[in-house]
C-alpha cells in the first residue's frame, strides 16, 4: 500500500536534536516512509490513499516501553479487553512489554520462564491489536536460571530479560544473570524503586549500578520513588537508560527530565506508561507525561516528543521512532482540540493539554482517520480525499 499524508502544518521528526523537517508532505510505501518533505503531483496521485492533514502536525507514533500485556488484548489486572487496540486511539503505535508477570499463576521454574517467554514472543509476532505492534515475551529472571538457558532464548527469538519480580534473596543476585542476557545480545530492564507488588523487592541506585542493565524501569517510581539523592548517582555514575512513567512519581519525573538536559544526557531519558497496573488502563498516559515535562518544566515539547519516540527507539534497536525515509511507517496526526484556547497540537502540549489524535498509521496502513475515540475532535479537518481501497478508514462514533 502507498499512502501519502499531505498539507501538514508540521512535521515533528522525532529526534530531539533536530525535531523538525522541513515541507508539508509524508509519503510510504509497504509500511516504510520513502520521503518526508515534498512530493510531485504524480507521486501522490499514484498512491492508493491520500491523507489531507488540513495544516495538522505529523509526529512518530508513541513508543510505550513498558506496557504489562499477558496474551491478546486482555488484561487480567484491570479485567479489560481491548486495552491495547485503545491504546492506539491515544497515538501509542508500539508497546514493549515489561514481561509476562501478570499472567495468573505464572510459572517461576527456569523452564517455564522460558516457555511463557517464548510463548509471548510468538503470539505478538504477527498480532496487531487495532495496528499496534507488541514487542512482548520479555524472560523474567528467576533463581535457577543458567547462561545456557539465556543463550538457548536468545537464539529462539526471545531479546528482553526483565529483573526485579525473582525469587531472589537480594537483587545482587541479579548481577550475573544480567550479565548473561546482555552477553547474548538481549536488552535488560529493571524495575526501580519500592516494592511494586507483595513480594517484590525495592531496588536502589546501588543495585542497578551493579547489575548496569540497559534500562531501569520506571526510575520516577513505579509507583513509589528511590531516594532523591540517588538519581543524580543513575545520571552521573552510570549509562543506564532512565525511563519515566506515567504511573510513577511526578514530582521525580520532573526533577530527573532538568537533572538529563542539565548534564547531557537526554538521550538516555525514556517515556513509558508502565500500564495496567494497579494505576489503572492509560490510553493517554505517553501524551500526559510529555504534556507534565513540556508544561511544568522548560523542556520543549518536540524533546519532550522524542522521549516517547525516538529515544525509545535508540535504546531499544528499533526501526520506527523517526519520521524519516527508511523507518517503519508509523506515524500520528494531532491538532489542538476544538474549544481549547490554543491553535495548534505543539502549543497545545506545552499548555498542559491533552491534544487531539486526528489520525493513526501503523505499518504502513491507516487505522482511523478523522478523529480517535479516546480524545475530543481536532479543529482541523484531517480527511481522505483518495482512495482506492474499498474502505473509508472513518473511526466508530465515540
Amino acid at each position: 500500500m502507498k499512502v501519502a499524508i499531505v498539507n501538514l502544518g508540521k512535521i515533528v521528526t522525532g529526534d530531539w536534536r533536530e525535531p523538525y523537517a522541513a515541507g508539508d508532505t509524508i509519503l510510504t510505501e509497504n509500511g516504510r516512509i520513502v520521503s518526508v518533505g515534498t512530493a510531485s503531483g504524480a507521486e501522490v496521485e499514484a498512491c492508493d490513499v491520500v491523507i489531507d492533514a488540513d495544516g495538522a502536525t505529523a509526529i512518530p507514533g508513541f513508543i510505550d516501553s513498558q506496557i504489562h500485556n499477558t496474551f491478546g488484548d486482555y488484561t487480567p489486572r484491570q479485567k479489560t479487553v481491548g486495552f491495547l487496540e485503545s491504546y492506539v486511539h491515544g497515538g501509542v503505535t508500539t508497546g514493549i512489554g515489561a514481561s509476562e508477570v501478570h499472567v495468573p499463576g505464572r510459572p517461576k521454574d527456569p523452564e517455564g520462564v522460558k516457555a511463557l517467554a517464548l510463548a509471548a514472543q510468538r503470539c505478538f509476532q504477527d498480532y496487531r491489536p487495532g495496528g499496534m505492534r507488541v514487542h512482548a515475551g520479555s524472560i523474567i529472571i528467576e533463581p535457577g536460571l543458567k547462561e545456557s538457558d539465556f543463550e538457548e532464548i536468545a537464539a529462539k527469538g526471545v531479546w528482553l530479560a526483565k529483573a526485579g519480580f525473582g525469587a531472589v534473596k537480594t537483587p545482587y543476585d541479579y548481577v550475573e544473570p544480567i550479565g548473561w542476557a546482555k552477553k547474548h545480545g538481549m536488552i535488560t530492564t529493571v524495575h526501580t524503586g519500592g516494592s511494586s507488588i507483595p513480594g517484590s523487592s525495592g531496588i536502589w541506585a546501588d543495585h542497578l549500578i551493579a547489575m548496569a542493565p540497559h534500562v531501569s524501569f520506571h526510575v520516577n517510581g513505579g509507583p513509589v520513588a528511590m531516594p532523591d539523592e540517588d538519581f543524580p548517582r543513575m545520571v552521573h555514575e552510570s549509562q543506564i537508560a532512565l525511563q519515566v512513567c506515567t504511573a510513577g512519581n511526578l514530582r521525580t519525573t520532573l526533577l530527573l527530565g532538568d537533572m538529563v538536559r542539565a548534564a547531557d544526557q537526554f538521550d538516555r531519558f525514556l517515556i513509558a506508561t508502565d500500564t495496567p497496573t494497579g494505576s489503572g488502563i492509560m490510553p493517554l498516559g505517553m501524551m500526559y507525561t510529555i504534556t507534565h515535562l513540556a508544561s511544568l518544566t522548560d523542556m520543549p515539547v518536540e524533546s519532550a516528543i522524542a522521549a516517547a519516540t525516538g529515544n525509545n527507539a535508540r535504546v531499544y534497536g528499533l526501526n520506527n521512532g523517526f519520521l524519516a525515509a527508511g523507518k517503519d511507517a508509523d506515524i500520528v496526526i494531532l491538532d489542538a482540540c476544538v474549544g481549547g484556547t490554543k491553535k495548534e497540537a505543539i502549543d497545545g502540549l506545552r499548555n498542559g493539554d491533552i491534544v487531539a489524535v486526528a489520525a493513526v498509521i501503523t505499518d504502513g496502513v491507516p487505522r482511523f482517520v478523522g478523529k480517535g475515540r479516546n480524545t475530543p475532535a481536532p479543529n482541523r479537518r484531517v480527511r481522505v480525499t483518495q482512495s482506492k481501497i474499498v474502505q473509508d478508514f472513518a473511526p466508530g462514533a465515540h
